[in-house]
């Protein structure tokens, strides 16, 4: 939700856009670093319980990030916001995929991933909306009020006793599956594709007011139509790396991904403004379909790597790879619209997708 209403922030506490972008920075590196320890800890707790009452801290943390006095006091809530979070994905993955066949793991996963393409979809662009038509704060509100019906949901929807066949792992035997080479390397992928897609992501406003000239609730617009074509690639790469498996899925994604970030450079540098729109929004449509397209069938990739057994060990590493990838990104995407161009995020995002292929045709010979 930072994307979209980032220059809200900035202007209602006083502090730069490149701060706000820390937001995402410190939300993504909490993100990662507390995620393994607390699906730790919460090993001999329901399923059912952890998935509440992560989802419970979640909303409690939206609303104080919603009266926060100020950008310490919203960064706190971040950090509050990135423990929950980091507690309920990898296992709401990682119940997905070991609930159904192996055949069918891609799409199970997809379906729990496309929530979040649904989120980019909607709530995005409604919650950019609402900043520019009320208040940032309210995108706040509306986020708790929509986590307290997800709470209700898990109360209706989830058995007591969901997932109590699943092992969960200690800290200590995440690591030793962390230091497994094959595993290791790619997490690397993760970890290279998500801070590419974050150099960009957590800036896409900036960048679309400067290239297009378009600001405000056209903003939404875009990231309206780049959470769509998220939502199928999440799908399509779950099906097709069902199908063809998840090699198959993997490397096309990451290099057209890549081409898209040089596309949206390209533009930036040579396209007049009234004319950049399109190509704009044509590169953001190809980023979305490719970006999820590759979840799914890394997930799958790495479950099958680590086995069944330490599947939600690995799933749950990736999460935190991932994430400290979107930290990764942030991070980067503030120094090169500091130290340089904002046009130029698009040069930067892609030759971290160019990382991240190389590394996967390299390991991937090996198969």
């Amino acid at each position: 939700m930072i994307a979209g209403i980032l220059p809200k922030i900035a202007g209602s506490l006083g502090v730069t856009p490149a701060a706000v972008g820390q937001l995402v920075t410190v939300f993504a590196f909490a993100y990662a670093l507390s995620s393994p320890i607390f699906t730790a800890l919460s090993g001999h707790m329901k399923r059912s319980t952890v998935l509440i009452g992560s989802m419970a801290i979640f909303t409690v943390a939206n609303v104080i990030a919603s009266l926060a006095p100020s950008y310490g006091w919203l960064m706190g809530a971040r950090i509050l916001l990135a423990f929950a979070a980091g507690l309920y994905v990898p296992g709401a993955n990682a119940l997905a995929g070991a609930l159904v066949p192996q055949e069918r793991r891609g799409f199970a996963i997809a379906i729990i991933n496309v929530g979040l393409t649904v989120a980019i979809a909607l709530g995005v662009p409604l919650g950019t909306w609402v900043a520019a038509t009320l208040s940032w704060r309210m995108t706040f509100v509306g986020v708790a009020i929509l986590s307290v019906i997800a709470v209700g949901g898990l109360l209706v929807g989830l058995p007591k006793n969901i997932g109590a066949h699943l092992p969960v792992a200690s800290l200590g035997e995440r690591v030793k599956v962390a230091k497994q080479p094959a595993i290791l390397v790619t997490l690397l992928v993760t970890t290279l594709w998500a801070t590419g897609a974050y150099t960009m992501y957590t800036y896409l406003a900036l960048f679309l007011h400067q290239v297009t000239g378009i600001q405000g609730a056209r903003v939404g617009y875009v990231l309206f139509t780049w959470g769509v074509a998220a939502g199928v690639g999440v799908l399509f790469g779950g099906r097709m790396a069902d199908r063809f498996g998840p090699r198959h899925i993997i490397i096309p994604c990451l290099l057209v991904g890549g081409l898209s970030f040089v596309s949206l450079s390209l533009t930036a540098h040579y396209v007049p403004q009234a004319l950049a729109l399109i190509p704009v929004v044509v590169a953001v449509i190809a980023w979305g379909v490719t970006h999820w397209g590759f979840y799914p069938g890394q997930q799958a990739r790495l479950m099958g790597i680590a086995g069944l057994r330490l599947a939600p060990i690995a799933l749950s590493l990736n999460a935190s790879f991932m994430y400290l990838g979107f930290s990764l990104g942030a991070a980067v995407g503030s120094l090169v619209i500091v130290y340089g161009k904002v046009a130029n995020l698009g040069w930067v995002a892609a030759a971290f997708e160019a990382a991240s292929l190389s590394v996967m045709l390299v390991i991937s010979r090996k198969e």
